[in-house]
């Protein structure tokens, strides 16, 4: 049920309508600390759906969206299971994504 819900929901997180977008991260920060683990079998398809672009987005409510979901993730959900798929994107981004995901590494 909760692959179905997120495959779903996965594509507005990187919608080309930016509203659509901000919509979709802020509505994730809000789903985080009910589902804290419980996004376990889910996490390695969301984190790159919610970094991607977001992370390096000029729109400032975008990238603020995505900051706060990145903080939610790290202070609601269990961070060995944040660490592998955190350094697999990290290899791969650049400029203020890849920075700030190093810092949350850290």
């Amino acid at each position: 049920m909760l692959f179905q819900i997120f495959d779903a929901f996965k594509p507005r997180l990187h919608d080309s309508n930016s509203k659509v977008n901000q919509v979709a991260l802020e509505s994730m920060h809000k789903m985080i600390p009910l589902l804290k683990d419980n996004l376990s079998p889910v996490i390695n398809m969301l984190i790159p759906a919610m970094v991607d672009n977001n992370l390096n987005s000029k729109n400032p409510g975008i990238y603020a969206a995505a900051t706060n979901v990145l903080q939610a993730l790290c202070q609601h959900v269990d961070n060995s299971l944040l660490l592998q798929p955190f350094c697999t994107k990290a290899q791969f981004l650049n400029g203020k994504a890849k920075q700030d995901l190093t810092e949350k590494l850290a």
